[in-house]
């Protein structure tokens, strides 16, 4: 399974489950793994997940089988986890480096997610309480090892990269040691 473009080849982005609808244009497997309420929680009951959160009334979550498959093939696994999701991790035995892309303001954020025409009035007013909750929670010390500025989408993704080519050569470096 390739990884994303323009994200270094050693690693994978990992899709989340969720029992949200998908949006037009979204594939299951491509964008999301979409389930329904019920696999899920019974999934989360079992412990298969390494995290999971409620949004909007819909669940997400990563779950532990899609950490293992990328570990098994020796790759970076990138996961997109809310504030809570960063907890529970923190929780595990995995080691991640923890990155948090937040927009320039939640002015420009709401913009962009007006231009996406996609969130009813209602659904934006909790994506932007949501987005300035953890604004201001990644603030909180040890939480987050990098925050990236999302002002341009060239400048976000070349520091991300170079975050991530700065992991790889540590992960070599002490493999070969």
């Amino acid at each position: 399974m390739p990884g994303a473009p323009g994200v270094p080849s050693q690693s994978l982005v990992l899709f989340l489950d969720t029992t949200r609808d998908p949006r037009p244009g979204e594939e299951n497997g491509k964008d999301y793994y979409f389930v329904t309420r019920e696999v899920m929680q019974r999934d989360i009951a079992a412990g298969d997940f390494i995290e999971h959160a409620e949004f909007s009334g819909n669940l997400y979550g990563t779950s532990k089988a899609a950490v293992r498959a990328v570990q098994a093939m020796n790759r970076i696994c990138v996961l997109d986890v809310d504030l809570q999701g960063v907890r529970n991790i923190k929780k595990t035995d995995l080691r991640p480096i923890y990155v948090f892309v937040q927009p320039p303001s939640l002015d420009i954020l709401e913009q962009r997610l007006r231009q996406r025409n996609t969130e009813t009035e209602e659904s934006l007013a909790k994506r932007l309480a949501a987005a300035r909750a953890d604004m201001e929670s990644s603030k909180e010390p040890g939480l987050f090892d990098l925050i990236i500025v999302n002002d341009s989408l060239d400048k976000a993704y070349w520091a991300l990269k170079e975050a991530l080519s700065e992991e790889i050569k540590k992960a070599q470096a002490t493999d070969h040691s």
